[in-house]
């Protein structure tokens, strides 16, 4: 199906001229010589109208067929369609919707009779403009929504691809051009950045996904944040590998081209000269940042807190520092790869790379909050461990091993260096005693609402994209977001009920709070995502688990590598799906000529008893399961979409009103 067929431009753009149609012959009533009232009139050239007179014109209601076989059916003004009609073309194809001077004007829907195009939205003048959506199949999977111009997708709109790939952004002569978001779900890749003629251009990210594991956002594998030219990495730009290796520097047509600094997942350092995607050997510099010896993936970087200490104290503080990571590197391990797991619901042979939801969640479970200090806080302390120049806020950053070590000294410094009588080996002190009264004590003794158990994990990780959104949103309105303001949102969305009461809201939000009875204290208090997440979690058992008649409310649910080779990273890229743009740019072009039981043991859980009662858990936790996604899906979203959907229109009422009273 071409242009032609889809947007059935008749002579004059839909308009029949009837205005000078001479009559071969009328039957019907007449009044002075003039035909009035109900009648047949058949002109010159085989064409018919059959309707409402008026004074000699087509006035009122009327069908008029073309001697082409083009047929309207509505209302007429002086021989003109005008008003609402209905247009049926030879093959069937139909409009329907509102007619100015017999053409398509206003709001109306058209659907071809072949291919299933279906548009629904605003005319100007015989094509779409404004506000509209085109549906390109019969089964509706394959569609845009959004502003057209003069036929064209132009400004702001979402297109799902027959392949399941999405877009979300800006347009420009049915191109994607501007602020855009590209998904590629069949092949876990997405982009968020600038647009040129339908391909990525100027500064943006470029995420790959792990699409086997879970599929959840968790999964991210490679990302490459810098310039992009015609579709390709090119300029400056910094590519984090999976394995924890990362680039700074230039790229050329997608390598690694000019200066840079390559950074390996053991933390030796390359920083040179780089041609054609590998490294100039004879400016080749590489520098050692492991001084633990044989555990060449514990880098301490610790700079920043050693230059606040006596400069001729520096290099002892650093060694005793090692020494207590070295004597507790077992322990450290262990804990390392028993967070990384949290979350998912099987152990492959590798293990889990850490986020840094996961290391919240440790920090948590370790009470290092009690220390005077929220998590948003110490999120600040220890950016630069993180080793990452992603958000501080987001949750889906990897932390390699050593960058976990770097943040424990880091929070240890923060909570115990006022607290240690005596300066010398300060660092050392604070990191013992953040493993002696934190750390080991109460690591893996999972605690909060989410990853208690590994299958209710799974089931909230599935929502934490569109969560992050949804707090994202709120933070770029507010900055931050506190359990005040949170409260007010869940009051706001009208998700409050006689089973989610305002005081058991509090009560979740208190849950792991230093003093749980003091339910005022944390009302002003910045959550960090995880937070936000586990609230949520909570408010679902409480709005959902037992109104659907499962459980009495579970206390336990609040309670409680080798060497980077530069071949390998260079292997890495190569495999990140270059090309599967052009998947959807073939069919952007071709569109442009249509349109116009609990599991084993693998996150902290122990196993169950093999009993009579193993049937009464597995149920109820199915319930708690399905609690989360009618939770997410029948109650927090769509609240939220609504709340979105009536702001917008309160800032476009109110504009309007600006508009007017400036007119005026």
């Amino acid at each position: 199906m071409d242009e032609a067929s889809f947007s059935h431009e008749t002579p004059g753009n839909d308009r029949v001229s009837l205005l000078h149609l001479a009559v071969q012959r009328f039957e019907g009533e007449t009044s002075v010589e003039q035909h009035e009232g109900e009648g047949v009139a058949r002109f010159e050239g085989a064409h018919v109208y059959q309707g409402t007179f008026s004074r000699g014109f087509m006035d009122g209601a009327g069908v008029f067929t073309h001697a082409s076989g083009l047929k309207y059916e509505g209302d007429f003004v002086c021989n003109l369609p005008r008003g609402r009609g209905t247009y049926t073309w030879p093959d069937s194809s139909c409009y329907e919707g509102q007619v100015c001077n017999g053409v398509r004007n206003g709001w109306g829907t058209f659907k071809c009779a072949k291919g299933g195009v279906f548009y629904s939205g605003q005319w100007l003048l015989g094509k779409r403009h404004g506000k509209g959506t085109v549906y390109y199949n019969e089964e509706m999977t394959s569609w845009y929504k959004g502003d057209w111009v003069d036929n064209n997708r132009e400004g702001w709109g979402e297109r799902r691809y027959p392949s399941g790939n999405t877009y979300s952004g800006e347009w420009k002569n049915n191109l994607r051009h501007g602020e855009g978001t590209m998904k590629w779900l069949n092949v876990g890749q997405q982009y968020v950045g600038e647009w040129q003629d339908g391909v990525h251009h100027g500064k943006g990210r470029h995420v790959w996904v792990l699409g086997a594991v879970d599929g959840s956002h968790y999964s991210q594998n490679n990302q490459y944040v810098g310039e992009f030219v015609a579709g390709r990495r090119h300029g400056t730009g910094i590519f984090l590998y999976a394995g924890g290796a990362k680039y700074e520097g230039q790229w050329k047509d997608n390598k690694k081209h000019g200066q840079g600094k390559l950074t390996f997942e053991d933390g030796h350092v390359y920083e040179g000269e780089f041609l054609d995607d590998r490294m100039l050997k004879s400016n080749r510099q590489l520098t050692d940042n492991t001084p633990l010896g044989s555990d060449s993936d514990v880098a301490l970087d610790v700079e920043d807190l050693l230059n606040r200490l006596p400069e001729k104290t520096r290099r002892n503080e650093r060694k005793q520092v090692e020494f207590v990571v070295l004597r507790q590197i077992a322990a450290l391990r262990s804990i390392y790869s028993f967070y990384s797991r949290l979350g998912h619901t099987r152990c492959p042979d590798n293990t889990f790379p850490l986020r840094r939801m996961q290391l919240w969640r440790l920090l948590k479970d370790c009470n290092v909050h009690h220390h005077g200090f929220t998590l948003t806080q110490m999120n600040h302390f220890i950016q630069g461990a993180a080793g990452s120049s992603e958000d501080v806020r987001s949750p889906f950053t990897t932390l390699l091993f050593r960058n976990l070590v770097n943040c424990l000294v880091m929070v240890a410094y923060r909570l115990y260096s006022k607290d240690i009588p005596s300066q010398k080996n300060l660092l050392a002190a604070c990191l013992s005693k953040l493993m002696t009264g934190n750390i080991l004590p109460h690591a893996k003794n999972v605690k909060g609402f989410l990853f208690q158990h590994s299958g209710v994990a799974a089931a909230a990780l599935k929502h934490v994209e569109k969560s992050w959104e949804v707090y994202e949103a709120h933070c770029r309105i507010n900055s931050a977001l506190t359990c005040r303001q949170l409260l007010w949102m869940f009051k706001d969305l009208r998700l409050l009920d006689d089973r989610l009461t305002p005081a058991r809201f509090m009560e979740i939000l208190s849950a792991e709070s230093c003093d749980p009875t003091n339910l005022t204290s944390c009302l002003d208090l910045e959550m960090n995502f995880l937070e936000f997440v586990e609230v949520l979690l909570g408010c679902a058992e409480a709005k959902c688990l037992q109104a659907s008649g499962g459980l009495k409310e579970d206390s336990s649910g609040s309670g409680s590598d080798s060497q980077n080779t530069n071949s390998r990273t260079q292997q890495t890229e190569n495999s990140s799906g270059e090309g599967v743009e052009s998947q959807d740019v073939t069919t952007e072009v071709n569109e442009t000529r249509q349109v116009t039981g609990k599991p084993e043991a693998c996150g902290g859980e122990g196993q169950d008893v093999k009993n009579g009662g193993m049937e009464t858990k597995d149920d109820q936790l199915d319930r708690r399961i399905q609690t989360v996604d009618q939770f997410f899906n029948n109650f927090f979203f769509p609240a939220f979409d609504r709340q979105k959907i009536l702001t917008t229109r309160l800032k476009e009422a109110r504009r309007h009103q600006e508009a007017q009273k400036h007119a005026a």
